[in-house]
């Protein structure tokens, strides 16, 4: 597939570095060259607008078949892709950073109008953050959390800890509820798939996939939480602090908001009717002890820029340490060159709204029944949903040569859920689940599609 990319932006080059190996890729922006770490990848760059007609059919846009607007400003995301459609019908896929815009662009009030300029898939990299968030702060002591079939199976990615029933065992050797699978561990920041002999240890990242009531019961025994959710707070009061602030409050949570912005504070107390607003900077050891912000089951840092959630994140880790409790911190990072910087640190959980956006992405380019429902361990895993052919012979599991590293999660059958042994047999037309890590992924899906 020719796909042209329009924004050299971090987002950009996360979107070409997925893509370029499996598609041909053309850069255009308003550059004259390339920054370096572009230059590594095998792709061609135009110097020009997306909005740019002359600039467009230098990109040789009526051969392709993808575009994709991820620059820095909303506005020429949308101009642009109003421009290709005006050039070519092919599908667009625009990024938006703002509520106001989004919500425009997706209200039902629009397809009364529809027309061949319609931008094809609009995403918002915070609005799929904050549901990820969200998930992780529904699951106690999680670090991710990711539904699939509607939350008929799950995956739970736990850290393992001193005092943990599964701390020095094998694989092979844990009891676990029916149905529960141990698809990869994260060690030293290296993810890899385990087999039975494997020995879990002391501040491993175990991944579990399986359904989700066995995933539940998995939760409610062996990673249990001594208490229930009951309080958050969220340092950040922007467009994921509101919408986050939303959501726990229907879930009966009670919110606290820490936000430095005045106006905004009055903005967040129109629109909040059971959180309490607090004016006031998150990095404020004084204000975080008056306000007994290590006291809350869980603390969510969400400003717009990483070197103040990574400061704020840190404060609050020092203040629950003194108070000796245990409490989970969740932290946002923009940049994904310093996510491994705030897990070396100690950050619990370390989100980004970047990947969450490219998972929505990626399924968008995928060859059809061939879909990324997630990615693991800031893309080191993926989790592939993959169809298996009419053609498919029956063949048990065991049979399988997958001539890769991955495992079969779930299978589901018609409307059943299988947890697969050795001794499953695969019929065509089952949907598998399939945890592999990311350059394995092609090897995978070459085998079914």
């Amino acid at each position: 597939m020719d796909v042209l990319i329009y924004g050299v932006t971090e987002l950009g080059y996360m979107v070409a570095l997925r893509l370029y190996q499996e598609h041909s890729v053309t850069v255009i922006d308003d550059l004259e060259k390339l920054p370096d770490r572009f230059n590594s990848l095998d792709i061609s760059f135009i110097n020009g607008s997306g909005a740019d007609v002359d600039a467009l059919e230098q990109a040789n846009l009526k051969n392709c078949e993808l575009f994709i607007a991820c620059a820095e400003l909303d506005e020429a995301n949308i101009v642009a892709c109003w421009t290709v459609k005006k050039i070519v019908d092919i599908e667009t896929i625009c990024f938006i950073r703002t509520m106001e815009l989004y919500r425009n662009l997706v209200s039902p009030k629009q397809y009364r109008y529809h027309t061949r300029y319609d931008i094809d898939t609009i995403i918002w990299p915070e609005q799929l953050l904050t549901q990820d968030i969200f998930r992780i702060i529904s699951v106690p002591d999680a670090i991710d959390v990711e539904y699939f079939a509607e939350g008929r199976a799950k995956l739970f990615e736990y850290r393992i800890k001193e005092d943990s029933i599964l701390r020095n065992c094998r694989v092979m050797d844990c009891s676990f509820p029916k149905h529960v699978l141990i698809v990869g561990i994260t060690r030293d920041h290296n993810l890899f798939i385990p087999d039975g002999s494997t020995v879990i240890q002391e501040d491993d990242k175990v991944i579990f996939m399986g359904t989700g009531q066995a995933l539940d019961t998995l939760a409610a025994t062996i990673f249990q939480s001594a208490d229930s959710m009951k309080s958050a707070v969220l340092i950040g009061g922007g467009s994921v602090g509101l919408m986050l602030a939303q959501q726990l409050e229907g879930a009966g949570i009670r919110v606290k908001i820490i936000e430095h912005d005045k106006a905004r504070c009055v903005f967040l107390a129109d629109k909040l009717q059971k959180s309490l607003i607090l004016h006031g900077d998150g990095t404020d050891l004084e204000l975080l002890e008056g306000e007994s912000i290590g006291d809350a089951d869980v603390i969510v840092c969400i400003t717009n820029n990483d070197e103040k959630n990574l400061l704020c994140s840190l404060l609050v880790k020092q203040l629950v340490k003194q108070l000796g409790t245990d409490r989970r911190i969740i932290t946002r990072v923009s940049n994904a060159r310093t996510a491994q910087l705030f897990e070396r640190v100690g950050i619990d959980v370390v989100v980004s709204p970047r990947e969450s956006a490219l998972t929505e992405l990626l399924n968008r380019v995928q060859a059809r029944d061939v879909d990324i429902l997630a990615l693991v361990e800031g893309g080191q895993g993926e989790v592939l949903r993959l169809t298996l052919p009419d053609t498919f012979p029956e063949t048990k599991v065991m049979d399988m040569k997958f001539g890769a590293r991955a495992i079969i999660g779930v299978v589901k059958r018609r409307r059943r859920l299988i947890v697969p042994n050795g001794e499953t047999a695969l019929l065509p037309g089952d949907q598998l689940k399939i945890f592999t890590m990311a350059e394995d992924a092609e090897a995978i899906k070459a085998m079914f599609v």
